[in-house]
């Protein structure tokens, strides 16, 4: 018996060779990465302004910090906040018929690849770019930052609703049309409760992320916090700074703690 064990055991692939030849391009990845990294550029003026930052967040501005002005640190988190919520209302509601036409389970092979193709070039533009395109259509304002959430929302979470699209239960359906149920009570009974705690996971998910793309929309115009601490850093207000990041490290700590919670409540039950 352990001759047997034995001789299996040498037929075992070598994956010597294997193994090395990944390590080696990893490692020759690396080297090139590293070789585009221009470490002459962190000058003295660059440590100077670090060193203001972790002043500023030490020494924050705790008028702006706490104050209820549509200026202050509060007002601006909660319309990031509106714009990172609507958009991905928005965003997620459109991905749903958009990720059934996704499904060749659902649709013709052909409808499908064209909408997955449609779906792939909506997903190549940065969100900055719908910004900027949304900036020049609407104006610059917390609008411009939810038709942009929106329209990038609909690339992941489309893509991630197919999938789950694809997993269901065909033998429930079954079992309901030899009941005699309707078209709406199939999808009553037999769809919504199998997508609907994992559609509302991937939803806010997909929020999470929103509310860091909210943020970075500011800084073109877009609503949201993000103008006031560019603004605030071009200027040298360090203290302002510090109070506006102390506020975004508090709500996305937030945001992240909630919504881990909630999402392991759907998918766990």
């Amino acid at each position: 018996m352990s001759e047997m064990i034995e001789n299996q055991f040498e037929k075992e692939p070598k994956k010597g060779f294997y193994l090395m030849s990944i390590a080696t391009i990893l490692l020759a990845a690396f080297i090139w990465s590293v070789s585009s990294i221009e470490v002459q550029s962190l000058n003295e003026s660059g440590l100077t302004i670090a060193s203001n930052i972790f002043k500023g967040l030490m020494n924050p501005d705790l008028e702006l910090l706490f104050g209820l002005t549509t200026s202050g640190v509060l007002y601006l988190l909660f319309e990031t906040i509106c714009i990172a919520f609507l958009g991905t209302i928005f965003g997620a509601i459109l991905a749903i018929p958009i990720a059934f036409l996704m499904a060749p389970s659902v649709v013709p092979a052909p409808v499908a690849y064209v909408v997955r193709l449609v779906v792939i070039v909506i997903r190549t533009v940065p969100a900055l770019v719908y910004g900027l395109m949304f900036i020049r259509i609407t104006g610059p304002g917390p609008f411009a930052g939810v038709l942009t959430m929106s329209i990038t929302s609909i690339g992941m979470v489309s893509k991630l609703y197919v999938d789950i699209i694809e997993d269901l239960d065909t033998s429930i359906l079954e079992s309901l049309t030899s009941m005699g149920c309707t078209t709406f009570e199939k999808i009553r009974f037999g769809i919504i409760p199998q997508l609907f705690s994992n559609f509302l996971s991937i939803t806010i998910y997909r929020f999470d992320m929103n509310l860091r793309d909210a943020t970075i929309l500011g800084l073109v115009g877009a609503g949201g916090i993000g103008a006031p601490l560019i603004f605030a850093m071009n200027s040298y207000r360090w203290n302002e700074v510090g109070s506006i990041l102390i506020g975004l490290i508090v709500l996305i700590l937030l945001v992240e703690f909630f919504s881990n919670k909630m999402r392991a409540r759907l998918i766990k039950g």
